[in-house]
């Protein structure tokens, strides 16, 4: 069984300093002491260890040492049961479903493995054990095997619970998508000049950790006006980031100025500019508000939201936030800043440097030279003024009707929809004016998946043949990665957890808070059982029992009863046999009655004829 593995380098158990050490007429001895002893079997070995310790002069625990690191045992043989469980795919999943959903926001785990099982069990909805094939007695899994089943069937709490996977988007040009954020800045904060007189200190200063944190919440609502929030905005093909400081927090007006400063064109290594076709922001109230969304329609700027609680959806801005945090906003430290202009001048001359000499990880190349890939080409669209921009985001996009000839009127001229897909006659449609061009409007159609898609909709020029000059459409779509095995069994434990079919009714479900498993698993059970049940001490009863109190009928569990059949049986010199138990549970579905014991044991001891020889041997 053992060998010689000297050249098997590649072995886990290997050691290759311990074999240097070793000389080969050591490594020969050893080889034939582990054969020695193998072939020794049990009990034999420990003589064979005594003589070669005595020989080689080394303890024992050395000499054991020293096989181990020369000859190589072969692994146990697996058992033919192995990867089964007594706990049922169904049962784990009540488990799994009872502590999963008590999990906290923070990650605190409400309720243990070991009071899942117990509770359930209580409540009649998971077994959990087993019955031994000799005697038919049932024993409980322990939580250990409970637990060891959940992981094998993939619905531990900690398989359920982990990073969902991520599908890493790419874009085709710079300009293509960029995405905007706002953060509040915690190094520091600034006095609002428009707040107190002019004559009231209104320089930079940093929050110091011992006067602002958390357990300080006054010092924290005293400034809570003057904060400074930094807006970042990053182009995703090139990493370009612009960034703006500005009062007020998260506001529209904010997130506007924020984007139409961005798309004009500021000359010098301030580089980036234009309209992107797709702005990605989170769900936040003032990055899809009307304002925002007007812009959007009338520039022909796709505006996605990513779900709520997926931040990493818009991680290549929140990488941007860090960064300015560490080579930015850490040099504040050393520098007096009078008002926020002066902060916006410093932010524009770092982030022009920044941005032309730093060597992106992604593409090898400066953010600056990545963008002005498009700097002479088609795809750099222009945007309008910060004037007309303000009176877009300001306008609202108009309702027409198509008409029968598939024109709609706005003011004095007509505009053919003929090219827009999914327009026809008498539908109602948005339209928006095209601030590029005068002789054409926007259509907005909004699709099944709630995104917006900008069509042109030329005027209408009548030619002698009564054709109409349409402009060509452009519609594109993504599509979200396949769910891994953990989010599928995650759904699975919520489907039995709330007892639906489908991951609507699921959905439904939790959002109208329903009760989990319909209301039929009570988590108390076992304690209301253990107060009905308690006794109570006699010598505090205020008055005597009654004649006519009603007596009840004391009924045992089957395997009480038969751990004391099977104590008169050996007492007697019977066998037991695992039928007497199925007997006892069938004909005793709801309890043994007490008072029939001793009559069950006379009944059944008669059905054994065989004397025990030897009672250890049956268990």
């Amino acid at each position: 069984m053992y060998e010689n593995r000297v050249s098997n380098l590649h072995s886990p158990a290997f050691q290759w300093e311990g074999m240097c050490m070793m000389n080969p007429a050591l490594i020969e001895r050893l080889l034939i002491v582990a054969r020695e002893a193998e072939q020794a079997g049990h009990g034999g070995k420990e003589a064979v260890y005594q003589t070669a310790c005595k020989e080689l002069m080394m303890a024992k625990s050395t000499l054991l040492r020293k096989i181990r690191q020369v000859a190589y045992k072969a692994p146990r043989k697996k058992r033919a049961d192995v990867g089964t469980s007594a706990l049922t795919y169904e049962e784990a999943l009540k488990v799994s479903a009872v502590i999963t959903t008590t999990f906290r926001n923070n990650g605190k785990k409400m309720y243990s493995l070991e009071r899942a099982v117990d509770d359930l069990s209580a409540n009649g909805l998971i077994n959990a054990g087993y019955l031994h094939h000799d005697t038919g007695e049932w024993f409980p899994l322990s939580i250990d095997a409970v637990r060891r089943a959940l992981y094998h069937y993939k619905l531990h709490p900690n398989q359920l619970r982990g990073a969902t996977p991520c599908v890493r988007l790419k874009t085709e040009h710079p300009n293509h998508v960029w995405q905007l954020d706002a953060s509040l800045c915690v190094l520091y904060y600034l006095k609002n000049p428009g707040k107190r007189g002019a004559t009231c200190d209104t320089g930079l200063r940093m929050m110091r950790r011992e006067e602002f944190n958390p357990n300080k919440p006054k010092n924290l609502d005293r400034i809570v006006n003057d904060r400074v929030w930094s807006f970042e905005l990053t182009d995703h093909t090139s990493g370009w980031i612009y960034a703006e400081y500005r009062f007020g927090g998260e506001t529209t007006k904010n997130f506007t100025d924020v984007l139409i400063n961005a798309m004009q064109e500021r000359g010098g290594a301030d580089v980036l500019h234009g309209v992107p076709r797709i702005l990605y922001t989170d769900p936040g109230c003032a990055l899809v508000s009307a304002t925002m969304r007007n812009l959007c329609r009338a520039l022909g700027i796709q505006l996605i939201s990513h779900k709520a609680g997926n931040a990493r959806a818009t991680g290549s801005v929140e990488k941007a936030r860090d960064i300015l945090e560490c080579e930015f906003e850490s040099r504040l430290y050393f520098v007096r800043i009078e008002d926020i202009d002066k902060l916006n001048d410093k932010v524009k001359l770092w982030r022009m440097e920044y941005n032309a000499t730093r060597i992106h990880s992604r593409h090898k190349r400066t953010r600056t030279d990545c963008w002005k890939d498009i700097a002479e080409s088609p795809l750099l669209v222009k945007a309008p003024s910060i004037e007309v921009c303000r009176q877009l985001a300001v306008s609202n996009p108009e309702t027409r009707k198509v008409r029968a000839n598939h024109c709609i009127s706005v003011g004095d001229y007509e505009y053919s929809v003929k090219g827009v897909p999914g327009v026809f006659i008498n539908d109602t449609i948005l339209v928006t004016r095209n601030p590029w061009r005068n002789n054409e409007v926007q259509v907005v159609i909004i699709g099944e998946d709630g995104r917006e898609t900008f069509y042109p909709a030329p005027m209408v020029i009548k030619n002698q043949y009564g054709f109409d000059v349409t402009a060509p459409t452009i519609g594109e779509s993504f599509k979200a990665p396949p769910h891994t095995p953990a989010q599928k069994n995650l759904a699975e434990v919520e489907r039995v957890l709330y007892g639906t079919q489908t991951v609507a009714e699921t959905e439904a479900a939790r959002k109208a808070k329903a009760l989990p498993f319909g209301g039929r698993f009570n988590p108390y059970l076992s304690s209301e059982k253990y107060q009905t049940t308690s006794p109570i001490d006699p010598s505090n009863a205020g008055l005597p029992a009654s004649v006519g109190v009603t007596r009840f009928e004391e009924r045992l569990n089957p395997v009480a009863v038969v751990q004391i059949l099977r104590e008169r049986f050996k007492a007697a010199g019977k066998s037991w046999h695992g039928e007497f138990y199925l007997t006892l549970t069938q004909r005793f579905p709801d309890g043994i009655p007490a008072d029939q014991v001793d009559a069950l044991g006379d009944e059944l001891m008669a059905q054994s004829t065989d004397v025990v020889v030897n009672l250890a041997s049956h268990g």
